[in-house]
């Protein structure tokens, strides 16, 4: 997925506007996927090149040479399939996409620097796209004050969005709801903005 110019401005606008209500700090981050799942084809068409001798080594008549190399033969088209990514990832299971995504999005919440405000009032929303997975991360100084809940409108009109194929307007009402919460809960208090008001895709 291409963002454009006006798409990272609009959102750049959409935390800038945010921020001046509240001493929070809100930060983007949108993944194309969270893992490569590098290992899949290798392990399914490993499988696979198991389980195929034993029919012909039943059935027919071949040489052991013969079923050695549909066997390679088997593993290389094999790991060449599943090497197609919308395959790949229907062959993760679900909670292990929403493992890697969940990982992905802690990392992110370091990388970015959330957790070194002032305040500790920082906020991830963070999307990653082939796992269909949203979360908002926030710092210790206001999950202590706002219950898990109330960012759930945020996720909510995100993923609505999302669906719809509506990234930047997904992203956009997120970061109002957020900034509504952070508004709330940890008014403007008149210094500096601490983070970069931008997505990040990775």
């Amino acid at each position: 997925m291409q963002f454009s110019r006006e798409n990272h401005a609009a959102i750049s606008n959409a935390i800038r506007a945010a921020e001046q209500r509240t001493s929070g700090q809100i930060v983007c981050v949108i993944a194309r996927a969270s893992s490569d799942y590098a290992h899949v084809p290798i392990l399914w068409a490993s499988a696979l090149a198991l389980i195929a001798p034993w029919p012909m080594i039943h059935f027919t008549g071949w040489s052991v040479q013969r079923i050695f190399l549909l066997q390679i033969a088997t593993f290389i088209a094999a790991a060449l399939v599943f090497s197609w990514m919308p395959l790949r990832l229907t062959l993760v299971p679900r909670v292990v996409r929403r493992a890697h995504a969940h990982r992905t999005a802690l990392e992110q919440f370091v990388v970015r620097g959330i957790g070194r405000t002032k305040n500790r009032t920082g906020v991830l929303i963070f999307v990653s796209l082939s796992e269909r997975y949203a979360r908002i991360i926030a710092d210790e100084g206001i999950a202590q004050k706002v219950h898990s809940s109330e960012w759930q409108a945020a996720i909510d009109a995100l993923t609505a969005h999302m669906s719809a194929g509506r990234v930047v307007q997904g992203f956009t009402e997120a970061i109002e709801r957020c900034g509504a919460v952070l508004a709330t809960h940890s008014p403007a208090d008149g210094l500096p903005n601490e983070l970069p008001d931008r997505l990040y895709v990775i």
